[in-house]
């Protein structure tokens, strides 16, 4: 391997009063443009765009167990998990606090209906008092029990996703700190990982260091466990296991690490354990993947288009592209955020209009790996958008001696 990233200095540090208070800025002028008197957000990370208020993230990822009403204009009511009020004690994006009304099975078995009756009740007299004549409200995440409950109440209901997405898409200036410390926190991460890298370690021993290391400075969680050696690299998606990495081996993973101040980090990078000299054919893979992702970053200015962007990006080799990602660049923020952009190959069936702004945060990512062969390279880059071009945020160095 060659030398690791410089040590990052002190870590960026945001206004968390700015961050919350620019966030809810972005997120009503949605709400508006959207024809809304209001958003419902059920998502974590949309609740948290919203309040700043985080709570049991990954727990309310699969029970909806809280949520957050923002009217275009008027008040935020944040309701949350019983008990847990004092979470958002000082927080300047929540101007009331109640107790979540749960309706989903688990919590109330077959009286879904009957609660669901209760919290759209609720709801509709949010929206009468703050929705200025406006009956129609975004939910980002609904069940069928809860659409009609609030139909109802003559409450319209359209798609709360695409209302946050819109908002996220564009980073505000205390928003670009936090990204930036969540990187550092990663790359921290990945600097341990290294060190660790030795023949004899199991990959999900190899992959600890980089949990434990995010969660000692700060960060929350790593959405998935895509780290591979050897075989095991090819096909791409297959997570980490207990296999013993062996001299000579390429080592590849994907960070989709939830950091600092809850933002992500999604970076890959693919090494090669031991100290002996990478093999041809692991050369030539690593400079397929190295040669599309650092010429696409240079497609990212403002003006481009998703589909000039997918047409001009640079294509693997033929024999590797059976398995490519569908994902030439994913935007990220809280986590892998709206837009999605495919490479050519998948336009027809993927592809979706919009153009790049300054202020948007990409990720731009490849895998090479031939069907059948034994091994495959995954790498990603962070960037940021700028009014000149894209800005590299993740710095930690890619293996140009494995060229």
């Amino acid at each position: 391997m060659s030398g690791h990233a410089p040590l990052p200095g002190p870590l960026p540090v945001p206004n968390e009063r700015r961050l919350d208070l620019e966030r809810l800025a972005r997120l009503r002028e949605q709400v508006r443009a959207h024809d809304c008197g209001a958003v419902l957000l059920y998502d974590p990370t949309n609740i948290r765009y919203a309040t700043g208020v985080s709570n049991m993230q990954v727990y309310s990822l699969h029970n909806p167990c809280r949520y957050v009403f923002v009217p275009a204009e008027g008040p935020v009511v944040l309701f949350d998990f019983f008990g847990c009020e004092h979470l958002s004690a000082g927080k300047a994006a929540v101007d009331e606090v109640r107790p979540a009304v749960s309706w989903y099975h688990f919590i109330v078995g077959d009286r879904v209906r009957e609660k669901a009756a209760q919290w759209a009740a609720e709801i509709a007299d949010l929206v009468t008092a703050h929705g200025a004549g406006n009956r129609r409200i975004a939910v980002d995440r609904l069940d069928p029990a809860g659409l009609w409950a609030l139909e109802a109440l003559n409450v319209q209901v359209a798609d709360g996703q695409e209302v946050a997405n819109h908002a996220r898409r564009i980073k505000t200036p205390e928003e670009m700190l936090a990204i930036r410390a969540a990187v550092a926190n990663c790359e921290t991460g990945m600097r341990r990982m290294a060190d660790a890298l030795r023949p004899g370690i199991t990959e999900l021993a190899l992959w600890s260091h980089l949990h434990q290391s995010n969660i000692e400075m700060g960060g929350e969680w790593i959405e998935t466990r895509l780290l591979t050696s050897g075989p095991r690299t090819n096909p791409w998606y297959q997570e980490c296991s207990d296999r013993v990495i062996e001299d000579g081996d390429i080592v590849a993973f994907d960070t989709d690490l939830i950091g600092a101040y809850g933002y992500s980090a999604d970076i890959s990078r693919s090494w090669v354990a031991g100290d002996g000299r990478a093999g041809d054919e692991q050369r030539r893979l690593y400079e397929a993947a190295f040669d599309q992702v650092t010429s696409n970053i240079l497609l990212f200015r403002p003006g481009a288009t998703f589909e000039e962007i997918a047409m001009a990006g640079r294509q693997l080799p033929e024999r590797y592209r059976d398995q490519t990602n569908s994902a030439l660049a994913h935007g990220i923020g809280l986590c892998n955020e709206y837009p999605l952009i495919v490479n050519r190959q998948y336009w027809e069936d993927g592809g979706i209009d919009g153009a790049v702004e300054a202020g948007m945060v990409f990720c731009v990512e490849s895998f090479a790996g031939e069907k059948g062969g034994r091994e495959g390279v995954k790498l990603e880059q962070q960037i940021l958008v700028t009014e000149t071009g894209p800005e590299l945020l993740s710095t930690h160095p890619l293996e140009e001696t494995l060229m």
